[in-house]
């Protein structure tokens, strides 16, 4: 079963590589100088209602990182049963016994099978395709699919940090560009 721990080999070799995102994320500039930033622009209510479209679209690139990652953590279990399992059949096969084994006919409702030792296997592809393979092809393409999933959701790890360090930025650079706005107004009232 995949964990962060697992996950974190390959996080440190991606922070190594220097790149910011994987995805695409732009990148949040901070405004430092907040007068000089505002000394060339219109108004500060068009300036908030960018930034605040931009955490917006922070917000949902969130979300798909997030779906992106449940799905990643769902299918990294599953193919490492199915290594198991091959395995399982590797070694069976090797010493020549059945397996005797339940499978699913629908919810609740199993069935008896004596699987004889075998050296073909079928996976599932998705898209309602399913193939034949010799049991060292498959655990080669599992394991593939293993290491690629695993690097995958390294990466959504990754872009998760950075996006929310981006929002963390847009929500600063908004709070900061408000309470300037609220001096301002507070010194022309004063005037």
């Amino acid at each position: 079963m995949a964990s962060t721990a697992a996950c974190e080999p390959i996080e440190n070799s991606l922070k190594l590589s220097g790149k910011k995102s994987f995805a695409g994320i732009p990148e949040a500039t901070f405004v430092e100088d907040v007068d000089a930033y505002m000394k060339d622009r219109d108004g500060v209510e068009s300036i908030l209602r960018q930034l605040d479209e931009q955490h917006g679209k922070y917000k949902f690139m969130e979300l798909n990182l997030l779906a992106r990652k449940k799905k990643l953590k769902s299918q990294i279990p599953d193919i490492q049963k199915s290594l198991d399992m091959i395995q399982v059949l590797e070694a069976k096969r090797k010493t020549n016994e059945q397996i005797e084994t339940q499978f699913l006919l629908s919810d609740l409702l199993y069935s008896r099978a004596i699987i004889e030792p075998t050296d073909k296997v079928c996976l599932w592809l998705g898209a309602n395709v399913m193939l034949e393979y010799t049991l060292e092809d498959a655990k080669t393409l599992l394991e593939k699919n293993h290491e690629t999933a695993m690097k995958n959701l390294a990466q959504v790890h990754h872009d998760l940090d950075f996006l929310r360090d981006q929002m963390t930025t847009t929500e600063v650079n908004m709070a900061r560009l408000y309470n300037w706005d609220v001096k301002r107004r507070q010194a022309l009232n004063a005037k």
